[in-house]
């Protein structure tokens, strides 16, 4: 290992550690903000409530995800090869703008399928909504920029302020302070705007500097120094470009989203009247296993991308493919622990959690808990593809493994829903983890 090496593996692990830090806590802080919504609501209201939150994170998952990881791999790119110039900001600020106004057409022309068959006939979950999904364009846009830069500080306290705003609502509620499902619901529109107090503090501070591939690669250095056609290209950012990523990453976050959230909604769809909105948020509830999780790997997960992002252009393959080999093994222990949790004590921390409402079966959040550890191995392994500029190839394995996912909970007519979307939710991220896999070690 290269002395410049160190310092980027340092960098890597440092932020990787502030944001476990900031986002672990904001993983307990989102899981209390349910536990105290399923408290405070009878079971049909907290259902409602799971609804719009999948479908609000649904939403901004496939909308504004591919904005924020375009602007993580562009800006650490650019940085590493000494680049200059704004056009990368202004394109994705396009890019963000246009998707804003696609949802914000598309959400008031579909108004009465969503009000009626989706929120249970409530306008104010509607406009809640609406709200929250547009206020999320700009949290997502300023999360981009954050990580591209390397400020996982202020990255880490964006979430969570954001979570600890949302939280508040839900508290009110089960203190008495407010009443009602409504309440509870505005902590979502409200959280995206709240977190935006940290885009002064980003604007007002300095950015680490560059640290060029040209330092530990002379051959880049040459090869810039002759203004050559590859380094032109590279420096040319365009509309086009920035949208081909974009699309492809789009895809990536609908197949992501299909995962976490086609089974609650699938089981609404299935299942009339309160019974069906109960069950989906019993649903909702399993898949919390997998879930939370996440929100603690948002940490690694964002500050991996620029990391080997910035191996790539240094052509440092060796320490890219250590990174990603240290990761899964890391993804793989804490599954294993998740998962001897689960099967020593996991009905009776559900229990615990989310009250008696329902049975939860002992194998059936085994079987989440391996599932969880699948699925954050297939998420790392496309960092690494993304990273690599391979957005088209790890769009094509998301969504054929997400297509396999919908069509076993479609197609399949299962007396036990429960079971049936833990089943499909373990098999498709096994196939997506091994699809990937094989795309990581072509090289």
């Amino acid at each position: 290992m290269s002395a410049s090496d160190s310092p980027r593996r340092a960098g890597y692990g440092r932020g990787a550690a502030v944001l476990s830090a900031g986002i672990g806590a904001t993983g307990l802080i989102t899981f209390a903000y349910f536990s105290l919504a399923s408290y405070a609501l009878e079971p049909d209201s907290y259902g409602d409530i799971t609804l719009l939150w999948s479908a609000v994170f649904v939403t901004v998952s496939v909308l504004y995800r591919p904005v924020e990881q375009l602007l993580s791999r562009t800006i650490a790119d650019r940085h590493a090869r000494g680049l200059s110039g704004s056009e990368h900001l202004r394109v994705a600020g396009t890019i963000q703008l246009a998707l804003g106004v696609v949802f914000a057409v598309g959400a008031l022309a579909a108004r009465r399928p969503i009000e009626d068959d989706l929120l249970g006939g409530s306008s104010s979950l509607y406009w809640v909504l609406v709200v929250a999904v547009l206020a999320y364009a700009a949290s997502y846009f300023a999360r981009g920029f954050l990580a591209g830069h390397r400020r996982f500080e202020l990255y880490g306290g964006l979430v969570f302020m954001e979570a600890v705003s949302r939280l508040m609502f839900a508290l009110a509620v089960t203190v008495g302070i407010a009443s009602g499902q409504v309440a509870v619901a505005l902590g979502i529109a409200a959280a995206p705007l709240v977190s935006l107090v940290v885009v002064p503090l980003a604007l007002g501070r300095r950015a680490p500097a560059p640290s060029r591939v040209a330092e530990t690669s002379p051959e880049l250095l040459d090869a810039a120094a002759r203004d050559e056609p590859a380094a032109e290209a590279d420096a040319q950012f365009t509309l086009s470009k920035g949208a081909g990523f974009a699309v492809a990453v789009l895809l990536i976050m609908l197949a992501e989203q299909t995962f976490l959230n086609a089974g609650p909604l699938l089981v609404k769809a299935t299942e009339s009247g309160a019974a069906g909105a109960a069950l989906a948020g019993f649903t909702f509830n399993v898949l919390l296993i997998a879930r939370a999780p996440l929100q603690l790997f948002q940490a690694i997960q964002t500050s991996i991308l620029p990391h080997l992002t910035r191996l790539r252009a240094g052509g440092e393959e060796d320490p890219f493919r250590r990174t990603v080999h240290l990761t899964l093994l890391a993804i793989a222990a804490f599954a294993g622990a998740v998962a001897v949790v689960m099967a020593a004590a996991g009905p009776t921390v559900m229990d615990l959690v989310f009250g008696g409402e329902g049975s939860y079966e002992r194998g059936g959040l085994v079987l989440i808990a391996i599932g969880m550890g699948l699925y954050l191995a297939a998420a790392t392994l496309n960092q690494a593809a993304l990273a690599r500029g391979r957005t088209r190839q790890a769009a094509s394995c998301w969504v054929a493994a997400a297509l396999g996912f919908v069509a076993f909970l479609v197609l399949v007519d299962a007396e036990d829903r429960v079971l049936q979307v833990e089943l499909a939710y373990t098999a498709a991220a096994a196939v997506l983890s091994t699809l990937l896999y094989v795309l990581f070690r072509r090289g």
